[in-house]
């Protein structure tokens, strides 16, 4: 006596079943794939505020590096601390967007899930157009973090449940 086995997905998919449209199903379950994806999402805010202590921390000592040399705010405190707080209130307002668009992907709007993919995009491309342009190094320290969860971000929320998941709602005419 035999056992059924399980079917497997073929390694690749004609495009016609790739564009194949989603189902109109209001009650449809949160997939693990949406949860991942917003947890990635997460992750990288907490990263990004990581990064801003890590700025604040190292403000003065950036200001006088050999790299860095901007004019007027070695001699002016004042504008040397109003700049870390422009730096500072820039990257909160991002990191609250990103936030922000972590929630809504979690209460399944379609719209956040595409901005967020598309930054993931942008991201990742910026640092593979840096390490093939300038040779930057992509190093534990520097963009290994961030490129490992815009990968995974764009992994997740692009799969098909994800997909699913964010356009249940949307009635489709035939």
């Amino acid at each position: 006596m035999t056992t059924p086995s399980p079917q497997k997905r073929p390694a690749f998919e004609p495009a016609a079943r790739l564009l194949q449209p989603t189902g109109y199903n209001p009650s449809m379950p949160r997939p693990s794939s949406t949860t991942a994806g917003v947890v990635l999402v997460l992750l990288r805010v907490v990263a990004g505020l990581v990064v801003l202590i890590g700025i604040a921390a190292g403000w003065d000592a950036l200001l006088h590096t050999a790299d860095v040399r901007i004019q007027g705010f070695e001699s002016s405190p004042k504008a040397a601390q109003l700049a870390l707080w422009v730096v500072l209130a820039v990257g909160a307002v991002f990191l609250a967007i990103d936030a922000l668009l972590a929630i809504l992907i979690f209460r399944g709007h379609n719209w956040p899930r595409i901005v967020v993919m598309l930054v993931s995009v942008v991201s990742i491309s910026s640092a593979f157009a840096a390490w093939w342009a300038v040779g930057e190094e992509i190093t534990l320290r520097g963009t290994l973090l961030s490129l490992s969860l815009d990968i995974l971000v764009l992994l997740a929320l692009s799969s098909r449940s994800a997909s699913a998941y964010a356009r249940r709602n949307e009635r489709r005419g035939g």
